[in-house]
């Protein structure tokens, strides 16, 4: 074991939240190691756009553009936007009631980016190679062992020996179970598909969503979505089969349509568990190796990357010796998964196909449709309500700031996440003072103060109740 290398960081998972760990971590001057199982990346039916809080540590980092140029326009938002009215952003659905309305949020500009996750791959990989990251693919963890210094990997190709060990592998986590990490939750009650299908007579399928008395079913050009409410499916690593998603298909919507071909498929269901602790010792999590849940709202990759966005400068700081910010992982990140798996059980209560369920979603769209329910609903949804409770009562301290356009003081302007493409802290401000190394000053000519962490967090303001002192000896 002394003859071997120590990396800093192994990451276990090449997917989008093991990829921006990565990516951070390498901003930040470390170096990781990432470990992929697949020989090529997964070509599954994935998720089709980004959060807003998601998108916003991308582009923090320096993304905007590249997101920017992979948007697409899902055939179902082309259909809802064919019409004379006015343009409006995406603003998600809850339940499939699509009564989200963006312009009624805080922020509107605050949005999703429909970037599919397979583009986001992509970019990520790419950058992870600019920063000379390595990642070998077709590598399996078999079973790790820790002890005070660091972990020791047996791998499918051999030991590996890493200071900190992050399990970014998906639900089904390897590093979790070997770990030993508790992962309570509730077991699964839908047995859904989606796939890329080709209809025989696809006009006998009502386009968009449509609760039926068996279940739930969207229909867009090319593709389907169906979810049965009568118990998990028999068994989930079964392939998924033509006959079996053209059965659901018609049971749901109670049509004879014919599904001719098949290109794509994944099974899915409304399991929800979340991880007690997303730290034990040297080993972490993140992504959904640390909560699973069911894909109502579309949250599951957003809260991955700001999984990721928290862990990594506070990682990056373990790495130099200031092991303590971890404990701070944890403590913040896991009332948001928390908050996460609540909204989609109760996504999934509202979509039950019987008479009471339906009289409840009539109830519920009527409060989500006044303007402090939508902004309740949007803001959950999205992510852009978080607060990390870092014991300030100014309530700008603890949110994800949103991007700004700042005047300096020498009179230019620049936008804040512009800023903050290089990592580190920054302390927006026209006054001066000596700050640590890590942290930024943006001088700017006039307005309030503020310090914000790598992650974007606000971790001060000039009203802050505590001196900024000691908010810099906290977090730098």
């Amino acid at each position: 074991m002394s003859d071997l290398v120590v990396h800093d960081v192994v990451i276990v998972g090449a997917g989008p939240v093991g990829l921006f760990l990565a990516i951070e971590l390498g901003t930040a001057g470390v170096k990781p190691l990432v470990l992929e199982r697949l020989v090529e990346p997964d070509r599954g039916i994935k998720a089709a756009a980004i959060g807003a809080v998601g998108a916003e540590a991308l582009e923090r980092r320096g993304f905007a553009r590249a997101l920017e140029e992979e948007q697409v326009m899902m055939p179902m938002a082309k259909a809802a936007r064919a019409g004379s009215g006015p343009v409006k952003k995406p603003g998600g659905h809850f339940s499939a009631l699509f009564v989200i309305e963006q312009e009624l949020q805080r922020d509107p500009e605050r949005h999703s980016r429909m970037v599919p996750q397979e583009a986001l791959e992509r970019i990520l990989t790419a950058r992870a190679g600019e920063l000379g990251i390595e990642i070998r693919r077709g590598v399996a963890v078999e079973d790790l062992e820790q002890d005070e210094d660091g972990v020791t990997v047996r791998t499918s190709a051999g030991l590996l020996r890493a200071t900190y060990l992050v399990g970014c592998d998906g639900g089904r986590s390897r590093v979790r179970k070997l770990a030993g990490f508790e992962f309570p939750g509730t077991d699964p009650t839908i047995t859904g598909y989606q796939a890329l299908v080709e209809f025989d007579a696809p006009e006998k399928l009502a386009r968009g969503w449509r609760r039926t008395p068996r279940g739930l079913i969207t229909s867009i050009p090319g593709r389907v979505f169906t979810a049965e409410f009568d118990g998990p499916p028999p068994d989930r690593d079964a392939p998924v089969t033509r006959a079996e998603v053209e059965a659901s298909i018609r049971r749901v919507s109670g049509t004879d349509v014919r599904v001719l071909s098949m290109s794509k498929a994944t099974r899915w269901s409304d399991n929800a568990r979340q991880a007690t602790t997303y730290r034990r010792g040297r080993v972490l999590l993140a992504g959904d190796a640390a909560h699973v849940h069911s894909p109502f709202g579309g949250q599951g990759l957003n809260l991955g990357l700001v999984d990721a966005a928290n862990l990594g400068w506070k990682l990056a700081a373990a790495v130099k010796g200031r092991d303590h910010l971890l404990d701070s992982y944890t403590a913040e990140r896991h009332p948001v998964g928390a908050r996460v798996l609540e909204n989609t059980r109760a996504q999934v209560a509202l979509m039950r196909p019987d008479p009471l369920t339906s009289a409840l979603r009539t109830i519920v769209s009527d409060l989500i449709t006044l303007p402090e329910g939508n902004r309740h609903i949007g803001e959950m949804l999205s992510g852009v309500g978080i607060r990390y409770d870092l014991g300030d009562d100014d309530p700008l301290v603890g949110t994800l700031v949103k991007d700004q356009l700042l005047t300096l003081a020498d009179g230019g302007e620049e936008r804040l996440y512009a800023r903050a493409e290089q990592g580190g802290g920054l302390f927006v401000s026209p006054s001066a003072r000596s700050l640590p190394p890590n942290v930024h000053h943006v001088h700017t000519k006039e307005g309030p103060s503020m310090l914000v962490r790598p992650d974007g967090c606000v971790a001060w303001t000039e009203a802050s109740a505590k001196p900024l002192d000691a908010a810099l000896t906290r977090w730098f």
